[in-house]
């Protein structure tokens, strides 16, 4: 068993986060055996039970003071359970800068559906990142929700003062934000961004048809992504001002693969409504309308329903072991490999197959750039 271990801080103990720790326990009880749902078993001698959780915020009052074993099965996490035995951590969930973290249309839901503010002390800034220099982390990993603009560059800013590595799963443009990179790059810290792209999601699957129908010569017309679900993530899109950046970074996905331009008005890419009874799962529609040989029409329409957090889990699982190899290796700056594969809206878009290519390069110890 590797003796190496990567230390990991979570902003935002929701239902990402709770199955991505399960994930850790389970795949450490199924080390012995063959198990399926890994991109990589290993990475840089790295291995999923490797990864230590030694810090956290949350703003609800159901995670803070909680042990991060208990937070991430507390309502109104809702994703499916897994792993049942977690055990004692001793790290207790810190209450985190609220900012723009708490939607006020949250108010009018029930407690089990929405946020419940908790009424703690919050960290400030300074706070945040003395905790992650005390706590050893190496990695934090940024899961606050869609919508939250200055809470996620508030944890940005703390890696960038503790040294840590950020890995940003949201879509605050903060990676792919020439001005962040640069920071980043210049205090010699990996960053991996943004908006984290699931491991058979809407998006990936929309791209993987998109890029097939061009492969084969279809003038795409037309194309829509319609997505529901029942957890917290989608109730707190049903504000839609905070959506600007997740539906240009969702479209950009698709569009950045289409070699010609469209017309606005005929890709259509975005959350559509909240359905609770759904819970975790995501149930995603995709329809493509194009033009085979002789301008004749065709029409693809797909019908995706995963359980959507541990499908973001698969791919964070591997973001972070890249990003501590990064640090190991001294590289710092925005991780272009690994961004392209795991983000919506990385750096550089790069094809799904090249950018596949890069990361086995980068694991091999080949030049990140």
């Amino acid at each position: 068993m590797s003796e190496k271990k990567i230390k990991i801080a979570i902003a935002g103990v929701g239902n990402c986060a709770s199955a991505l720790i399960q994930g850790i326990y389970y795949y450490k009880e199924k080390q012995n055996i063959e198990a399926s749902g890994l991109m990589h078993e290993e990475i840089g001698g790295y291995r999923p039970w490797d990864i230590e959780v030694v810090a956290a915020w949350d703003i609800d009052e159901r995670k803070v003071g909680y042990d991060i074993s208990e937070a991430i099965f507390n309502p109104p996490n809702c994703t499916a359970v897994f792993q049942n035995e977690i055990p004692k951590t001793g790290v207790k969930v810190r209450k985190g800068k609220v900012l723009d973290g708490y939607p006020e249309h949250m108010k009018n839901y029930p407690p089990e559906n929405a946020f419940v503010l908790s009424e703690a002390r919050e960290d400030s800034l300074e706070t945040v990142a003395k905790v992650l220099v005390e706590s050893g982390a190496d990695v934090l990993i940024n899961y606050v929700p869609v919508g939250a603009e200055k809470a996620a560059r508030f944890y940005a800013e703390a890696c960038l003062k503790a040294g840590v590595a950020f890995i940003n799963c949201m879509p605050t443009f903060i990676v792919s934000d020439d001005e962040w990179a640069k920071r980043f790059e210049s205090e010699g810290i990996p960053a991996v961004g943004d908006d984290i792209k699931s491991q058979v999601g809407a998006t990936i699957t929309h791209r993987v048809l998109t890029q097939l129908l061009l492969d084969r010569g279809v003038k795409i017309d037309r194309t829509y992504q319609l997505n529901v679900g029942g957890n917290t993530d989608f109730l707190n899109m049903l504000e839609r001002s905070r959506l600007a950046t997740k539906k240009k970074s969702k479209t950009e996905a698709v569009s950045s693969l289409i070699p010609y331009g469209m017309d606005p008005r005929n890709i259509h890419i975005g959350p559509s409504d909240y359905v609770p009874w759904l819970k975790d799962r995501k149930i995603a529609f995709i329809r493509l309308e194009g033009r085979l040989f002789g301008d004749v029409p065709m029409y693809l329409e797909l019908r995706l329903d995963v359980e959507d957090s541990p499908n973001s889990a698969g791919v964070a699982i591997d973001a972070i072991r890249c990003a501590k190899l990064a640090q190991d290796r001294g590289i710092g700056g925005a991780l272009y490999s690994i961004s392209a594969y795991t983000m919506k809206h990385p750096p550089i878009q790069y094809t799904d197959w090249q950018a596949r290519q890069m990361v086995e390069e980068f694991i091999a110890g080949m030049r990140e750039r």
